[in-house]
Parts: C-alpha cells; structure tokens; sequence
C-alpha cells in the first residue's frame, strides 16, 4: 500500500521571506502584464518546445463567487485579471461535488462511470494515464504540491510526479481564522503551497516543468487578516477565504514573471467543485449536484495577453481539461480514452465569432455521485445529473420518480422543477443518463485499505465515513 507523502520542499531563505512578507503586510500583489498576442497564436503554441505548465487547483471554489464571474464582491481581483487577459468558459461543470471523484474525471477526461472512482476507499490503478505520466515522458519535470488528502499518492493520485509533496505546515494556524462549519481546522495554510511553489520555481527556471498546485482554504474557510473583508456569517468567510486563495494566486503569477517564465508557461485555473449554503437545504458539498457545486471556474492563461480576453459561452466540462491542455501543447494520442473533448477548435470559433463546432452544440454533460461514498457497508446510492444547455435534469436511482428539471435560462438558481410541465425533455434526458450508466469502467477497481490514522485525516476535512 502507498503512503501518504507529508514531506517539506527544499526551503530557500529568500523565497520564505518574501512569502511572509506577502501576508505580514498589506501589500497587494498585482499580476503584471505580458507581450499582447492574438487569438491565432494559440493554435501555435504546439510549436514551441520550451512552453511549461502551471496547473491550480482551487478546492471548493464556485464561479460565481468570482468577479469574472459575475460576483458582486470583489473576492478575486488577481484572478479576475488573468481572466480579462486570458480565456474564461462561463459554463463549466465539474463531475462531481466530491474531491477524489472529481479530480479523477478531471486527471483522466473520463466520467466518474467510467473511471469507477465513488467510493473513499477507490483509487486510481497503476494502468490508469494520468497527465503528469504523459508529460513526464515528453521531457517535463513533474511536480505536485497538494493539502487535500483525497488526492493523496495513497489513491493513486501521484502517478508520473517526480515530486509529489504535502507541505509541512510552516505557518502556525493561530495566525488565521477558520469557520467552517463543515470540517475541523487543517494544519498549516494555503500559504505553505505558494512558498514551496515560489521555492520550486526558484530552483527548476531552467527546466521545463509541469507543476501542480491544489490549494485548500477555501474549502476550510481559512484566511488571515488581510483577507478580513465582508462579514461573520459562513458565507462571508468563505468569501474571505476566496479573497485569501486570490492573494496566493497571486502572488505565484508575481513570482513567474520575475522569474522570467510568464511568456513561456501555459496557466490553467480550474476546481473540483463549488459549495452550498443552504440554496437546496444543506451546506458544503459532497451531497448534491445542484449548480451551486457544479458550476466551477475553468481559466486558462496562455504565455501572452489578449486583448480583449475571450469568454466562452458554450457549455463545457472539466473532462475537458485536459484534452484542451495537450492539443495546445501538441501532444497528439496521450488520453485515447477520454470522453472530454478539446475546447481548443471553441475557443478559436467564439473567438472570431464563428459558428460553434457541432461536436459542442450541444452535447451532454453528466456529473455523479454516490450518495453512500463515506459508507461502504452501504449499498451503492448514486445520483446523476446532465447538463444540456440550457436545462438540467437531476435523476436518484432508488428514486425514479422524483426527477428534477430547470432551465437555467430562466431559473439559473434552479428553484422552480418543470419535469411535470415538459416530460417528453425529461424522458429524453433520463435517456441520457441511461446510456451514461451502460458504460463500463476503463480499469479493475483499484482499493485502498486505510489506516484510522489516514481515516482520521479524511474525517478532519469535514467528511462522515464509516
């Protein structure tokens, strides 16, 4: 069985002082500019062989708690403005409202059918490709930095990484403020990411490099003085925390271009999933696929400015990811079995004012979960939901006759169920779902017996497991 990685980075003095001078002080960084391109270099991009990739994973991180989103409050002001310069997909769905079931659709552009990952004990197998293998093998150096357990190398989420590390903590939590309902407090801070991102940074410029950042405040609640901004209620610290992540973010981006690196690394900003508060009668996440925790942030930054930014209406899916990633970077055939598409020819159309490529508009896209994952002496209890703009439709298996439909062009908080008013949508919706459920899983389940002492760090993160 693999063990949980909880090693430190190499810790260069300078790189420390700077990060704790960034959350000492008031001081608010400002992600700099970079040489203007046009929309068509991107498409250029699979040229270059000096191109890196700098992978940021914001756990429990909903859109529209984001500026660029749309948020009232200005939460984000450092990822708003990658946003304005990059690319922003305004309808993106995570595959699930659970950590280790979505980030394995979002490693492997499959869907959680077909990678068999809904339950905690499941973990990705050895023949799984995951993208740090693939990059590996074209010549990146791998990193992986990571504060969430369920992405731990235990479950197979360290495949292909040279380094695959969760700091120690550096930062003493006294420091901050943590609210969340939902878990208990987690050692060390989001902080602990960017200072061993900044030290990574520092001592691999000269290589080309893959590096993967999962911050973890938000989904904590955690945030220190500086981000003290909108109020006590949960929602407010959770905007607190947003606003926290945002100065990390950052401050890496500060970190690249002094680095001399922005104009030669490929940023994408994604999440795993969003959180509720209360909008269908519970909070947190993990437990529903209402848009509240599905519809999460997907930025991609390329090594250039444009200017305007270009945002991307058409619905999209974090299946997509990766497939995105790689047709940028040229790497023809590396997930053969992915079910996500390329947003690449999107991108491109939306762009120029193009008609949509028919592959997109418009396709459905599922998320899953089982309602039983924490309880494995349970039998499985698993819910689907598909997307197909501009409805939803929300299907319980043991519970076939309470679907729920919402057309989010009218009703994007999904309140008023119309599944009554127009069953021949439904049904055929349903058949979606229905053929989504015939797939088969790509691998043998792989899983993992856990000790109480990794159960217990699962249970801190706020999570009921049996």
């Amino acid at each position: 069985m693999r063990k949980l990685l909880d090693s430190p980075w190499l810790y260069f003095g300078a790189a420390a002082v700077l990060v704790v001078a960034l959350v000492a002080s008031q001081f608010r960084y400002e992600v700099p500019p970079k040489r203007v391109g046009s929309v068509d270099e991107l498409a250029r991009l699979r040229e270059r062989d000096d191109l890196n990739v700098l992978f940021i994973l914001v756990d429990t991180l909903r859109a529209d708690h984001l500026g660029c989103y749309g948020y009232e409050r200005a939460t984000s002001p450092n990822i708003d403005a990658l946003a304005a310069r990059g690319i922003r997909f305004a309808r993106n769905e995570a595959q699930s409202s659970w950590t280790k079931a979505s980030m394995a659709s979002l490693w492997t552009a499959m869907y959680p059918q077909r990678t068999g990952i809904l339950r905690y004990p499941d973990g990705v197998p050895d023949e799984a490709r995951l993208p740090a293998e693939i990059l590996a093998e074209h010549g990146f150096y791998t990193a992986g930095i990571f504060r969430n357990s369920w992405v731990a190398a235990n479950f197979g989420f360290g495949q292909g990484f040279d380094r695959y590390v969760k700091p120690l903590p550096n930062f003493s939590l006294d420091r901050f403020k943590n609210r969340s309902p939902s878990s208990k407090p987690l050692q060390g801070s989001d902080q602990d990411v960017t200072q061993s991102a900044v030290e990574f940074l520092q001592q691999y410029h000269d290589r080309r490099f893959f590096l993967y950042l999962h911050y973890m405040d938000a989904h904590q609640y955690a945030y220190d003085s500086t981000s003290d901004l909108f109020g006590t209620t949960f929602l407010d610290l959770y905007d607190n925390a947003i606003h926290w992540v945002d100065i990390n973010v950052g401050y890496v981006m500060t970190a690249l271009r002094n680095l001399g690196l922005a104009e030669k690394t490929l940023v994408v900003l994604v999440a795993d999933h969003g959180e509720a508060f209360f909008e269908h009668g519970f909070e947190g996440h993990a437990k529903g696929l209402y848009d509240e925790v599905q519809h999460t942030p997907w930025i991609v930054i390329p090594p250039f400015d444009l200017e305007p930014g270009v945002v991307v209406g058409t619905q999209v899916a974090n299946v997509d990811v990766w497939p995105t990633i790689f047709d940028l970077l040229g790497i023809e055939g590396a997930l053969p079995d992915a079910q996500g598409l390329s947003t690449l020819p999107l991108i491109l159309a939306e762009a120029k004012g193009e008609p949509v490529p028919s592959a997109f508009a418009p396709r459905p896209v599922f998320s899953h979960i089982d309602r039983h994952w924490g309880k494995v002496r349970h039998e499985e209890n698993p819910y689907f939901a598909v997307v197909e703009t501009p409805y939803r439709l929300h299907h319980k298996l043991k519970f076939p006759n309470q679907d729920q439909l919402y057309d989010h062009s009218i009703d994007p908080d999904e309140q008023e169920n119309i599944a009554a008013e127009k069953p021949e949508l439904a049904e055929r919706l349903r058949a979606d779902i229905d053929a989504y459920r015939q797939a088969k899983p790509a691998w043998d389940k792989a899983t993992e017996e856990l000790s109480e002492l990794e159960l217990n760090q699962l249970r801190a993160l706020g999570y009921k497991i049996d």
